[in-house]
């Protein structure tokens, strides 16, 4: 069931690992732990954010004190930015939970000290929460999960998806959302529950949406009470978009497309996600990286619990797919443990290397001992080592964690963020990092050109990132990985291989470039279900058929020099033996008698040498001498003196003539 409001956000609230809700306890699906607790009523009530047709309520304020914990999206220029955490001034310690709904505008050129924000009406449908996420498509986004305020408490309502439609303006709700069966995922048929802190991603052009772990607790779940603990997951809800195809799943076999609600999975025995090993966490980051795969790889990163962190020697590798985890290890110095961090993925021109960049985060050992870190990491992918970004004698933003990070035109932007209680105020609190150059900015440069992806010029396919328009690889990562600014890594797998998995049988998504802005000749390359590359064949067949044709030249060069250097042999030899004079008197004018019935016409062609030799041959005139002077009546070889100084032209058409006389000599 759906309801369609104006100015609407799809909000979805999913559950990690599926929960089998029973009187006085809770399952957990996938690793079955018990809760226990007060009773948990099956039912979902009505969502109490307004019903039917809204009318537009006041605009977002765009000058706050902080701002955190929200959920942000890009979509052809335009960052959306939803909900979150945020204060209006520094002495303001609760009711910080917001629905506000802003606008960043990344078409032009802005300081960090004046972006160009706008706010946009507060929705009366989407309920206000923080650390959720925001899928999106080209034209539609839909917000995931998140958490109720806790100052002053609130009940969270039933999960309800809800979507925004750019064009129209609208918002819907997607009521009772429940799970379908498929790869790795035996639940169907389950309500999908709202889960906080995961990490989420976006494939738009694969029409999908991912959240990771996470927790359910009592400012997620409805009915849940607040005197059952926490519980952490480590199961990966998929979101198939509407009017999109998924192989992994079952009711879309055979290339069937989602309906209008979309369609969910809830993977729980993905590989190695129901072993020990692989752990329940949540605040920590997924990246997309295209090729390895069919469809992809997704990187997980950082992220724990509140009892363990997840270390990030060893990165969590998900096969699009195969709906498969695998772990790869790592070379490098690794970051410290962290949590809250954000990371996004950019690509090198010939798609040869990804560098994922990892920013900020904070450590929560020793317990209530928040530390918050500024540090820039960078994981270059396929050789997985992890590279620190040197930031000395820069202008770093404060330290902070639960921030954003989205990337366009090569340039992060980080928005928002907690940044401890030593700052009273970080406004406007959005920050710009130069992928390239490695170094703050203290302004966003929009770029001209790029499509709506804003991907490489050299990867204007489906599968490429979005972003990375303008990105050159740092000479911090080359001296690792070697090549250039445009790529052509010369390390192209892991310090410790994959014995399995796509970083074991994959490889990157390549491109051919074809200058140094990054522009391309070609298609894709790399990937394992690439079709024909049509422009490298085109290219292939040319140069294969200038190849041969400068062979046969060179060939013909040397069949005309030799024949020519005969020729004039022969000649020779045949003024030494002469006593009659048949011939010229003048050394050059060789040139057998005419018949007297074509002496003033006749001309000879490249056709006619063979037979005209043969008939002054017949009328008694000299044949031509052997090293011996003896005669040798043969008319391949009397073609050398067949009234004719050999020509180029005439081996070019003829080699085989050529090759005979050169041969019989």
């Amino acid at each position: 069931m759906s309801r369609v409001l104006l100015n609407s956000f799809l909000v979805l609230s999913c559950l990690g690992q599926s929960l089998l809700y029973d009187d006085g306890a809770a399952w957990r699906y996938g690793i079955i732990r018990a809760v226990e607790g007060g009773m948990i009523n099956h039912g979902i009530s009505e969502a109490s954010w307004g019903n039917g047709w809204l009318g537009k309520r006041e605009d977002t304020p765009t000058d706050v004190c902080k701002r955190w914990s929200h959920q942000t999206a890009i979509i052809n220029g335009t960052m959306y930015l939803y909900g979150g955490r945020s204060m209006a001034d520094a002495s303001q310690n609760d009711k910080t939970w917001n629905n506000d709904f802003l606008t960043l505008n990344l078409k032009s050129g802005w300081k960090i000290s004046s972006p160009k924000l706008t706010g946009l009406p507060r929705p009366d449908g989407p309920p206000p929460v923080s650390n959720g996420y925001l899928w999106h498509s080209y034209d539609t986004l839909w917000l995931y999960g998140g958490e109720f305020s806790d100052n002053p408490p609130k009940s969270p309502t039933a999960f309800s998806l809800w979507e925004y439609h750019i064009p129209s303006s609208t918002w819907k709700e997607h009521e009772n959302p429940k799970t379908s069966k498929g790869k790795h995922s035996k639940s169907e048929n389950e309500l999908v529950q709202r889960s906080a802190e995961g990490a989420g991603i976006n494939v738009p052009q694969l029409g999908r949406g991912w959240y990771f772990g996470g927790h359910l607790d009592g400012y997620t779940t409805e009915g849940w009470s607040q005197s059952i603990a926490r519980v952490y997951l480590k199961s990966m809800i998929e979101y198939t978009f509407p009017d999109h195809s998924n192989g992994q799943v079952e009711s879309l076999a055979d290339g069937k497309r989602a309906g209008d609600e979309g369609v969910w999975r809830n993977i729980t025995e993905g590989g190695l996600q129901d072993s020990a090993g692989f752990t329940e966490r949540a605040d920590g980051v997924l990246v997309y990286v295209p090729g390895f795969g069919k469809e992809g790889i997704i990187l997980g990163l950082a992220g724990g619990t509140n009892a363990t962190f997840t270390q990030m020697n060893v990165i969590d590798v998900y096969d699009i797919a195969n709906s498969t985890w695998y772990k790869q290890a790592t070379s490098g110095k690794t970051p410290e443990i962290r949590v809250n961090p954000c990371a996004v993925a950019a690509s090198a021109a010939d798609g040869s290397s990804t560098q994922v960049y990892l920013y900020g985060g904070q450590n929560l050992i020793p317990y209530g001992e928040q530390i918050q870190y500024d540090d820039m990491w960078i994981l270059t992918i396929p050789s997985f080592t992890w590279i620190k970004v040197d930031t000395d004698d820069q202008a770093v933003p404060p330290a902070r964690a639960g921030h954003a990070c989205n990337i366009w035109n090569s340039q992060i932007i980080v928005t928002g963020g907690y940044v401890g209680q030593d700052l009273s105020c970080d406004s406007p609190g959005i920050y710009v990092f130069d992928a390239s150059e490695l170094k703050w900015q203290n302004q966003y440069a929009a770029r001209e050109g790029g499509n709506d992806l804003n991907q490489q010029a050299s990867q204007e396919d489906s599968r490429a990132l979005s972003g990375s328009y303008w990105y050159r690889v740092p000479k911090a990562v080359q001296s690792v990985i070697g090549g250039n600014d445009q790529g052509h890594a010369t390390v192209t797998a892991p310090a410790m291989e994959a014995s399995e998995g796509p970083i074991a049988t994959g490889k990157p998504l390549t491109y051919t470039v074809s200058d140094s802005n990054g522009n391309h000749t070609g298609s894709p390359n790399g990937s394992s279900d690439q079709g024909p590359n049509v422009g490298a064949i085109v290219a292939g067949v040319i140069a294969g058929c200038l190849a041969i044709l400068a062979a046969y030249l060179g060939f013909c060069i040397y069949l005309y020099r030799k024949r020519l250097a005969l020729y004039k042999s022969h000649v020779a030899a045949a003024q030494r033996s002469s006593t009659g004079s048949q011939f010229g008197d003048k050394l050059g004018a060789i040139f057998p008698p005419r018949s007297a019935d074509n002496s003033s016409t006749q001309r000879q062609s490249v056709s006619d040498v063979g037979t005209t030799a043969n008939r002054y041959s017949a009328h008694g005139a000299p044949g031509i001498y052997g090293a011996g002077g003896h005669v040798v009546d043969d008319s391949s070889t009397e073609d050398l003196l067949a009234g004719q100084e050999p020509t180029f032209l005439g081996v070019m058409l003829n080699p085989r003539r050529s090759l005979r006389v050169i041969n019989k000599d």
